[in-house]
């Protein structure tokens, strides 16, 4: 299977996504369109991963749009496809919702519980790393699968095959050392979760959330 993938920053890669992908023998793709404004074409892609940045779906940039044209064309072939923060809102964009900024600035380590009985094999709460201060509504058709203490809507399902979490469980701990070097000054400002740069990177990465991303690629893969 070839994944292609979407990463916006340097500070934002793949972390644990690319090691699923490698241990199940899948090639992937690295495209990275905020720099050189290149997207793959649908019939290049079986399956997509969209990360996050620090950019909004709501910004008027050429290469965003582009992004979404893609989106849905993935959705209109049931192509497996997975988002995390920024990623998520892009497809929450493209099935009709809104994004707005969120009533809470999270950025640091906290809490999301599972919702509902969907996840197969998931625990019922884990520690997920956050990033942002914008958030999704939930789009018509799909269904809420984690919230947490601050935001009821940190991760939906649409259909079988299309994932989208507001949090992130793919850093490794090197990813979170590079988010904090390069990006750590945006958890000085309004953070609801009152964590310093030096306190995320001292958190450490739990043990267990390379195999919770893996699960979920699992479930939308099959």
């Amino acid at each position: 299977m070839r994944i292609n993938i979407l990463q916006h920053t340097p500070s934002e890669g793949p972390g644990s996504i690319q090691t699923w992908a490698d241990n199940n023998g899948h090639e992937a793709y690295i495209y990275h369109p905020a720099q050189f404004g290149k997207l793959p074409s649908a019939d290049q892609t079986d399956m997509l991963v969209i990360l996050g940045g620090p950019m909004s779906p709501n910004d008027d940039f050429l290469w965003i749009k582009q992004e979404r044209e893609l989106i849905k064309e993935l959705l209109k072939e049931d192509k497996p496809m997975y988002g995390a923060c920024f990623g998520a809102q892009q497809i929450a964009k493209c099935l009709g919702a809104n994004i707005t900024k969120a009533a809470h600035k999270e950025v640091g380590w906290a809490e999301v519980a599972k919702i509902g009985d969907t996840l197969v094999d998931f625990p019922e709460k884990a520690m997920a790393l956050h990033w942002h201060e914008e958030m999704f509504e939930l789009p018509q058709g799909a269904e809420l699968i984690f919230s947490s203490k601050l935001h009821q809507n940190q991760g939906f399902i649409y259909g079988k095959h299309v994932m989208g979490l507001q949090f992130h469980f793919e850093p490794l701990t090197r990813d979170v050392r590079t988010m904090v070097i390069n990006d750590g000054d945006y958890t000085l400002d309004h953070n609801d979760l009152k964590q310093s740069p030096q306190e995320i990177m001292d958190h450490g990465v739990p043990s267990e959330n390379a195999g919770l991303m893996a699960k979920l690629l699992d479930q939308i893969t099959k």
